[in-house]
């Protein structure tokens, strides 16, 4: 009977390394529990966090970088750890949030040349012929740098495996970007079924993408004051610590218990302007329908 009970310990514990490592399954069930996901890698989790072309050595590193000098700046200005400590902790968020900012306009650039790339689509998928397949990376060939190396990666995983949803579910994965989830869809659903439709669907998508570009343009535009404005947000109370350092016992006030209170708290209300400030201008982000559909892709 003990025998027969440590083989059976045995055999399940033969099962559960094996599904661990080739399925990627946890805990001790017999399968994945329902609803349920392996945890993103750090380059699709900087991905969704809008720092996909980031690495996160270099990015902590900047960080780190950051804080040091902020901090090192902070006390020698106000000459206590509670306002050094405070002005390092938001000083950390610039470099993130400037690589973000540095991405966002580079893919927002690049997003202006999706109704030439559909266009183009339609007319090698259409009148020259070619398949839906080698169309898309024709097209991703002479697609702007920051899209090509999605491109690049679908169409391996093409040569590789010839599964035209996990092509595009890989396309989807690298690009994070709303207008690729609906091309990838529309693709797909011309491939399997047929693609009578599609020259009528891709020239909707290029109408509604110059629309949306349009609108958000005119936005951007009108925007252009206030977030010039926002800037002193900083600027005007960093200049008056400064100065008041040279007016009469201003680096002895900052030094004494209160004064360095009273600068953590002007400190978190600057943060908190400056936050309120950047939601109120945010424009609102498109959102990704098709973004659940990863074709079994491993994130």
């Amino acid at each position: 009977m003990i025998g027969v009970v440590a083989a059976a310990m045995a055999a399940y514990g033969a099962f559960l390394v094996f599904t661990g490592v080739a399925l990627g399954w946890r805990g001790v069930g017999f399968g994945p529990a329902l609803g349920t996901r392996r945890p993103p890698s750090p380059r699709v989790w900087l991905a969704r966090a809008g720092l996909g072309d980031a690495t996160v050595g270099r990015l902590v590193a900047a960080v780190a970088a950051v804080v040091a000098a902020s901090a090192g700046l902070g006390y020698v200005v106000f000459g206590g750890v509670m306002p050094a400590a405070a002005i390092a902790v938001f000083a950390g968020s610039f470099p993130v949030a400037a690589a973000r900012g540095r991405r966002r306009r580079r893919l927002g650039a690049a997003a202006e040349a999706w109704p030439r790339m559909l266009e183009e689509l339609r007319l090698l998928a259409g009148s020259a012929g070619r398949s839906i397949p080698q169309a898309l990376f024709e097209v991703g060939r002479r697609a702007p740098a920051e899209l090509r190396p999605a491109f690049d990666q679908a169409e391996r995983e093409w040569l590789l495996t010839t599964d035209f949803e996990r092509t595009l579910a890989v396309l989807k994965v690298r690009m994070v970007d709303p207008t690729a989830d609906v091309v990838a869809e529309t693709l797909l659903v011309a491939h399997e079924v047929g693609g009578g439709s599609l020259d009528r669907q891709l020239a909707e998508l290029v109408e509604d993408r110059l629309l949306d570009q349009q609108g958000r343009k005119d936005a951007l535009s009108k925007q252009a004051g206030v977030r010039f404005a926002r800037t002193f947000v900083l600027a005007v109370p960093a200049g008056m610590a400064l100065a008041g350092l040279s007016i009469g016992t201003g680096r002895t006030a900052y030094a004494s218990t209160a004064g360095q209170v009273a600068v953590v708290v002007a400190v978190l209300a600057v943060v908190a302007c400056w936050a309120w400030s950047g939601r109120l201008m945010r424009l609102p982000p498109e959102r990704r329908v098709f973004a659940g559909r990863d074709g079994g892709v491993r994130r």
